[in-house]
C-alpha cells in the first residue's frame, strides 16, 4: 500500500511526468492509490492523484461517493468550454439575507485545511484508463470538482492557492469538546 504524504514534499509542487506506458509497475501505483483512497478517513477522500503517494506521474482517481466506481484518468488533457465561468464569479450577496452554507475544499495531502475554491461547473476531459483505452467526456457538478483538484495536482498546485488567487478565506478544522468538527479561520 502506498501511503498519502503531506504537504511540504517536493513532488506535490511540481509538474508530475506523463506515463509513457501503461505497464506493470504503473498499474502496481494505480492499485497502491485505490488502496490509499479507499482507507483514507477523516475525513474520507474522493479523489486522489500520484503526486500524493509521492510519484511525479500524470495519473489520479476518482470515488466521489462510497458507492460510486472507481475512475481512473491517466495524461489527462482538461479544456473548460469558453462560456462557462467558475462558481461564484457573478454572484453577489443580497443585504438581509442569510448566506446558504458554502462547501469547503479540502485535501488529503493538507490536513485539517480547507477553504472556499469556486471552480468551474463544466469541464471537458480526455484521458487514458489503466487498460490505455482513450476517453474523452464532459463533467459537471461535483465531479467537475473533483477533477480541477486533482488535475491542479498534477500541474503542482495545491488548493490553498487558488483560495488566495480569489481573495477567499482557509480555514483549520478542529474538534470541539463535543468531539464535533468546527472550523476556524486562519490569518494569512
Amino acid at each position: 500500500m502506498l501511503s498519502i504524504i503531506n504537504a511540504p514534499q517536493d513532488v506535490l509542487s511540481q509538474t508530475a511526468k506523463p506515463v509513457e506506458k501503461i505497464d506493470a509497475s504503473v498499474k502496481v501505483i494505480i492499485k497502491g492509490m485505490e488502496s490509499a483512497l479507499i482507507n483514507s478517513t477523516d475525513p474520507e477522500g474522493v479523489g486522489l492523484a500520484a503526486p500524493q503517494v509521492g510519484k511525479s506521474l500524470q495519473i489520479f482517481m476518482i470515488k466521489a461517493s462510497p458507492d460510486a466506481k472507481l475512475q481512473v484518468f491517466i495524461n489527462p488533457l482538461l479544456t473548460i468550454p469558453e462560456v462557462v465561468t467558475p462558481k461564484g464569479e457573478k454572484t453577489k450577496k443580497k443585504k438581509g439575507k442569510k448566506s446558504k452554507g458554502v462547501t469547503l475544499e479540502g485535501c488529503l495531502s493538507l490536513k485539517d485545511i480547507w477553504g472556499v475554491v469556486h471552480r468551474f461547473p463544466k469541464v471537458h476531459l480526455s484521458w487514458l484508463d489503466e487498460n490505455g483505452d482513450k476517453h474523452e467526456k464532459d463533467f459537471s457538478g461535483f465531479m467537475a470538482t473533483i477533477i480541477q483538484h486533482e488535475y491542479d495536482h498534477l500541474q503542482g498546485i495545491l488548493f490553498p492557492k487558488r483560495v488566495l488567487e480569489q481573495k477567499n478565506q482557509l480555514y483549520k478544522s478542529i474538534k470541539d469538546e463535543n468531539d464535533e468538527t468546527i472550523f476556524e479561520e486562519l490569518n494569512i
